[in-house]
């Protein structure tokens, strides 16, 4: 059996054939009555978009139907909840990029207990689309800590309970240009942040208990795009990329997956090292990175984009030897995609809903859904769930053939990602924060 652990905060995972195993202090949400472990990052405790086994989220609700509370969110934010406890945390900007604040909600009433400004810039880059604000990346929470990343507008350690900033960071920089993305990430006691920026492009871990840079790499790709006609070359898309890292254990060795412009990397995540590289044309990847016996799944980004199955191993360039397939046909921009079993779900950025068999990248079955979709989709109780731009939630049953179970609505529309505690969902839309369940 092909057995793998990945460790981020409390939570020890252990994958084991395709089933998800828990080992972790159960962590009861006010007034759930249900074990839970917490969802401390985006894309969940084990940074795929599976809940814990034993969640049951409902798959039928409304503005008035099982919503406990719902509560304005002020500002902007696209980040995915951090709830663990009796805490949710969330991050917000204003509009213009100027102000950057943390805010810590009541799990159980909806009340804002916090709402911190944390960083002030007199003139940030414009974003230049509307896909992106200037708090899209999410919170990641462990015991006593919240860290909440702005990319080059700053990084910050909280404690959970009082608010306090225990240490921050300014001076880690890379120009944006379409606002940062990117989620820090927890391993061991690094906190890992990626900046893949148009003229900077590295990732950087930092001792997470004084905030201390204990490595920096920067991405090694050559970009071979100073001769590329148009003004994305000029502007520095091409170099650009938006996703966050996942940390897996492969062949019993840790590994950091991170996918960056022009390249999919494989990295040693204690120290930085670069292990190997598969490289391509596309840039402006979004997608978290996925894993499964011994397959680990890249989306490309823009351009010629492309779902890749790199083996793992090998070591430098190893485009020409780790490639296991290749899937090119509407595959999914923004939006994560999912793993269950022996099948990836993803959803395009215009709503085709598409199944392919992960072992070798053939479509199984497709389906419009409608909408528009950022937000990355959830595994829970045995089933999917989608979130569109529109607001409309589509519930469907995973297998061989498409089975829709329930949409529902909620009106401000989805761009960040959902959080699942025990049979509670927080979900996020533009303007407001739901606790249903």
């Amino acid at each position: 059996m092909d057995f793998h652990r990945r460790f981020l905060g409390l939570q020890v995972h252990v994958r084991a054939a395709g089933a998800l195993l828990l080992s972790a202090a159960c962590l009861t949400l006010a007034n759930n009555g249900t074990c839970a472990t917490g969802w401390p990052s985006f894309r969940g405790p084990t940074g795929d978009g599976h809940a814990p086994v034993e969640c049951a989220p409902p798959v039928e609700w409304g503005e008035s139907n099982r919503v406990k509370w719902s509560t304005e969110i002020p500002n902007r934010g696209w980040s995915t909840p951090a709830v663990l406890g009796d805490q949710v945390w969330v991050t917000a900007a204003t509009v213009d990029g100027k102000d950057s604040f943390v805010l810590s909600l009541d799990a159980a009433t909806g009340k804002i207990k916090v709402n911190k400004q944390l960083f002030h810039t007199e003139a940030p880059e414009p974003l230049g689309n509307d896909v992106n604000c200037y708090a899209t990346p999410s919170p990641v929470i462990e015991q006593g800590r919240v860290y909440v990343h702005f990319g080059s507008y700053g990084t910050a350690c909280l404690d959970t309970r009082s608010g306090a900033v225990v240490w921050e960071r300014k001076d880690l920089q890379c120009r944006h240009y379409r606002g940062p993305s990117s989620s820090p990430i927890l391993f061991e006691n690094l906190l890992i942040l990626t900046y893949d920026g148009a003229d900077l492009q590295y990732h950087v871990a930092l001792d997470k208990k004084t905030g201390k840079t204990v490595w920096k790499t920067d991405r090694s790709v050559p970009w071979n795009d100073e001769n590329v006609p148009g003004q994305m070359a000029k502007d520095g898309d091409l170099r650009k990329a938006h996703s966050t890292p996942l940390v897996v254990v492969a062949d019993g060795k840790p590994l950091l997956l991170s996918a960056g412009a022009k390249a999919a990397y494989g990295y040693e995540p204690r120290t930085g090292k670069e292990l190997w590289q598969v490289r391509h044309m596309a840039w402006s990847a979004a997608p978290m990175p996925l894993y499964r016996n011994g397959l680990s799944y890249f989306v490309t980004g823009s351009g010629k984009t492309e779902l890749l199955a790199i083996r793992i191993g090998g070591q430098g360039n190893v485009s020409e030897t780790h490639v296991a397939w290749r899937y090119d046909d509407m595959v999914a921009k923004t939006a994560s995609p999912i793993i269950v079993e022996d099948k990836i779900y993803m959803v395009s950025d215009d709503g085709m809903l598409t199944c392919l068999n992960a072992e070798s990248g053939k479509q199984v079955w497709r389906c419009r859904v409608g909408g528009n979709y950022a937000a990355s989709p959830l595994l829970a109780g045995g089933k999917l769930y989608f979130f569109s731009k529109q607001g409309k939630a589509t519930v469907l049953e995973p297998g061989a053939e498409y089975k829709a179970l329930g949409t529902n609505t909620l009106s401000e529309g989805f761009m960040a990602s959902p959080a699942l505690v025990g049979n509670t969902l927080f979900l996020r839309t533009r303007t407001r924060l739901y606790r249903v369940e």
